[in-house]
């Protein structure tokens, strides 16, 4: 097996492990009304990343981001014929992960549907109708207010920090973490993003966790409402992460890294 059908392998068990635990810790809270409510599903994020890029780490890198993946094309040295094939690999795997919670929630979905009076994939306002986008707020994210600017500014932000703060975490030259605790601290930088950050909207901060997943509900019945909803709002957790990925590598390069001591 070649090195680029390991990676993409690994990109996709992470991503696919990555959604299970998020997008199930999602359904637990929101489903079945479990306590904790925000704290609980912002920490099952954060051991979710932790998980994946575990899982995946020393295969492929553990991107399990197009705009991690983007900014090591641009930033550092990741091949750019890679950069295409992971992204697919990372949304293939968010798919996968995003259909096995919603087989192993399928009775929850309908006992939802059935307190909540909601028909699956009905819109009111130009919105889903219901508590959680009627459901389909388990997979993908949608902005607690319908203000463009700041929900694009919301989702740039956060994956600013984010990117900042892997290339931190991942460069020799700065203190690195000793003993593989990278993947842990990712995740708990997720899990602070997410805290401080994330209720306007669900903090996406990762396309394939947000496109792979609304393409699964599209499919599990919420149909193309899904892309629909709130004023066509699903370009904006693809496009806003890109391009704050992208300043956050180029903010830790221009302001940290450059004043670094050689290796």
């Amino acid at each position: 097996m070649n090195s680029l059908t390991a990676a993409l392998i690994a990109e996709f068990l992470g991503a696919m492990i990555l959604i299970i635990l998020g997008d199930g810790v999602v359904g637990a809270a929101v489903l079945l009304e479990k306590e904790g409510g925000w704290v609980v599903i912002t920490t099952g994020w954060a051991l979710a990343v932790t998980m994946g890029v575990y899982v995946s780490g020393k295969v492929s890198g553990g991107h399990l981001n197009p705009a991690v993946t983007l900014a090591l094309a641009v930033r550092r040295d990741f091949p750019w014929n890679r950069v295409g094939p992971y992204c697919l690999a990372q949304i293939a795997g968010a798919f996968v992960g995003a259909a096995i919670v919603y087989f192993d929630y399928f009775e929850s979905f309908r006992a939802f549907e059935t307190a909540n009076g909601i028909t699956r994939g009905a819109m009111i306002d130009g919105k889903l109708a219901g508590p959680a986008a009627g459901g389909a707020g388990i997979f993908a994210t949608y902005p607690a207010f319908d203000n463009l600017v700041l929900n694009l500014f919301s989702e740039f932000l956060g994956t600013a920090i984010l990117v900042l703060a892997v290339f931190a975490l991942t460069d020799p030259r700065n203190q690195s973490p000793g003993s593989n605790l990278t993947p842990l601290l990712i995740g708990f930088v997720v899990w602070s993003i997410g805290l401080s950050l994330g209720g306007l909207t669900g903090y996406a901060i990762n396309p394939a966790r947000d496109f792979g997943p609304r393409l699964a509900s599209a499919v599990c019945g919420w149909g193309t409402a899904v892309f629909q909803s709130h004023g066509g709002y699903f370009w904006v957790p693809i496009v806003a992460p890109l391009a704050g990925g992208l300043a956050g590598a180029v903010l830790y390069d221009f302001a940290i890294r450059r004043f670094l001591p050689p290796r």
